[in-house]
Order: C-alpha cells, then structure tokens, then sequence
C-alpha cells in the first residue's frame, strides 16, 4: 500500500501559496496517511482521517480517529462531523488531500437530520443481514448522509480535491468505493427505496430513513451531486490499487510453486455458500480430466460473496466460503480451499477466513461439531477455531476485497 500512495503523489503537486489538508476514512487510510506524511511532511498543514479500531498507524499532522466498523458509531459521527468542517475551511488555494479505502463509509455516519445515528446503525446492520451487497448498502447510505455521495467534495468546493482510492468493490466504481464522497452520484433516492422493497425491509427500516427516502423520491428533498455539477471542476479521484494486485501477486507465488496458475474471475460474488460450489465443482472437473486445465493447478478468484443471515451463530462470509466448500469436498483427496478477507478481518471476528480440505469435516466430527448444522446457523468461526484452521493475520492496513484459492492435485510432477 505504502509504495502505491507515494507513486501517486509523485506525480501531484502541491500548491504553490495554499495548504495541505488532508481528510480520510477506511481500513487503510491510516496508513495511506502515514505515507502521506512521509513524501510531504510538513507541506501537510492539517488533517483527520477516520479508521477502524485497531488500525492506527504512526502520524504527526493528521489525526488518527479511531471508530466502529461494520456498524457506525457515535465516534465515527463525531469523525465525519470533523472531516465536514476540515473540507469547509478549504479555500480555492488549498489543496485537500482525500484518503478513501473500503470501510470508510462505516467509519464515517453523517445522518442527515432527522435521521438519527440509531437509525443507521439499525439499517447497516438489517441490510448487512439480509445479505444486501456492498453497492446496494451504499446507495441506501448516500441518500441518509450529509457526506456521501458527492457531499465531501460540495463541502470543499471551490478548492482543489484529489482523492486517493483503495478500491474494494468489484469493478472499482468510483461512487461506491467508502459511498464515493468525492464522486458524483448515479443512485437516487427511488434506486434506495427499492432496495428496502427487495429486501423487504420498508416496514421494518426506521421511519425518519423511510420517511427521507419516500420524501426524496417525490422531488421534496435535492438529491446527492449528479455528473456534470460544477463542484467536480476541480475534483480528481485516482484508484491506486484494486483486487487485480492480489489476485496477480497470488498467481506469480503459485508459479514459483509449479502450480498452474488460473485466474478464474476478480468479480466473485453472491452467497458465499453457492460460490464456493461453483469452484468447487471446477476443481473436480480438473481432478476428472475434464477440463484444459491439468493438476497440480491453483484456481485464483477475487471478488466479495455475501451472506444472508439466518442463524445466531458467528462467522464470516469467507469462513462460510470456507465451511460449504469443506462439506462439498468432504473426503477427497488433493483439493485444498482457502478464503480469506484482504483487510484481514471477516465479518465481526478476528479471523481473515479459513482453510479447508477433504478431511476438515471428519477431523469436526471427531470433535463433535456438526458442520452441516453450523453452516445452516452460519457458525463457522468456532468450527474452524477448533480445528486450528482459522487464518489469522491482524489488520493488514490495505483492502482489496477477498481471496479464494483452491489448490488441485498433488503437489509434485
């Protein structure tokens, strides 16, 4: 990640009379400031940016806040009310430096009155549960935000904004990345509604957001920044690293390996369950001879699966990747599965994801797990735990969606 900011801003320059600020939100951004501190130092007058708990990094200038994420909290709201007022004060001079990475959306709540921190907390997580995707969470945010969607950059208009984007979401669309803050916003209120209607969530969202939503849809309140508005004018958003630098990174280690190395696709998604069995189902056709593909091979995918939440237990969607992936394998020899979250956390636990093999389901039944009743619970982080086969980095300080490999074949020729 490092390298990459200071690439990017070795091709910037900064102004000539004006200040540095610097503003920010996201799993990463505390480190992207870092980097920033160290190509700019003191060109840097001022700044805040907000991160998820646990992912400070050493800064001198810019300000680290620490707040709650996936869930928004009141410590976030008071971050995003901070970065408000920093990009107000900027003048046409200035420079406001603009650090995005996945998360920040979360870490940054600017309810709009009189929608309540409360109510986006109880939204992000019926959403997060239904199994709403990272576009479709978005777009409902934007339209219940004073910052999202375009909002930052109005905030700083008329200065000069440049926006530095860590990109976690398939396809790298510039207004979804942290609910685009910088970007003019394609969604509508009409789009957010009816993704409440899909959901069916109308009657049980909280009334002050269906009341904004339904309010907006009927023309009563200004909808977020459109492209081609005027504030954009001075406003540039580069996307330095996206999932392609995994998913490459990932296949050059499995060459070195002697593996055949196949990237299958950077835009997984949909359940998680019914995504590990398709590349499952891929990997058996290789171990068939019935694929152009011949083992030992390692499939590569990059993307984000969702999961839609019907039990009580704790889990992930890379680990949930991971459990239905080892029920489809069970007993099999030379198949190996590996999902794991980039920003080194999976859902609300302390695991990346997991491992998994043809003999993870007998070594549970062993222990007495009943995996096929975890996985209907959406429990596969104290199945995996018990196994040892949890993956476990800590904050990787970057956020470039997930990984899926899943290895095929013995490992020699």
């Amino acid at each position: 990640m490092r390298p990459l900011v200071l690439r990017a801003l070795s091709f910037m320059v900064p102004p000539a009379q004006g200040r540095v600020l610097v503003v920010g939100a996201g799993k990463a951004s505390g480190a992207m400031a870092a980097a920033v501190e160290e190509a700019w130092g003191s060109r840097v007058a001022d700044g805040v940016v907000a991160v998820k708990d646990g992912h400070l990094a050493p800064t001198q200038r810019i300000r680290l806040l620490e707040a709650g994420h996936p869930v928004p909290d009141e410590r976030g709201a008071a971050a995003a009310r901070e970065i408000r007022a920093l990009a107000e004060s900027a003048t046409a001079d200035d420079l406001l430096l603009v650090l995005v990475s996945g998360g920040g959306s979360a870490l940054t709540p600017a309810p709009a009155p009189p929608i309540t921190l409360a109510d986006k907390q109880a939204m992000t997580r019926l959403l997060l549960a239904a199994g709403a995707n990272i576009n479709q969470l978005n777009t409902v945010r934007k339209h219940c935000s004073v910052l999202k969607g375009g909002q930052l950059a109005r905030a700083a208009a008329p200065a000069r904004v440049e926006a530095l984007l860590l990109s976690d979401v398939i396809g790298d669309p510039l207004d979804v990345i942290a609910s685009g803050p910088t970007t003019p916003d394609v969604s509508t209120f009409t789009e957010a509604l009816a993704i409440l209607d899909r959901f069916h969530l109308r009657e049980k969202a909280p009334r002050g957001i269906v009341e904004r939503l339904e309010r907006g849809a009927r023309g009563e309140i200004p909808e977020t920044p459109k492209p081609g508005d005027p504030i954009f004018e001075r406003v540039r958003n580069t996307v330095i690293g996206n999932n392609a630098l995994v998913v490459e990174a990932a296949a050059a280690r499995a060459r070195e390996l002697r593996l055949d190395a196949h990237m299958l696709t950077r835009a997984l998604e949909g359940e998680a369950r019914e995504a590990a069995g398709r590349l499952v189902k891929t990997a058996r056709e290789i171990k068939a001879g019935k694929s152009p593909i011949a083992p030992p091979a390692c499939l590569i995918a990059g993307g984000e699966t969702t999961v839609t939440v019907r039990g009580k237990g704790k889990g992930g969607r890379c680990q949930e990747f991971a459990l239905a992936a080892a029920l489809a394998i069970d007993g099999e020899d030379d198949v190996v599965v590996l999902a794991a979250g980039t920003d080194g956390t999976d859902g609300p636990t302390d695991a990346a994801g997991a491992i998994a093999d043809g003999q993870s389901i007998a070594r549970a039944r062993a222990r007495s797990l009943d995996p096929a009743a975890r996985l209907a619970d959406n429990d596969s982080y104290p199945l995996f735990s018990a196994l040892g086969d949890l993956v476990v980095t800590g904050p990787t300080n970057t956020n470039l969606l997930d990984l899926y490999l899943v290895v095929v074949g013995p490992l020699s020729r």
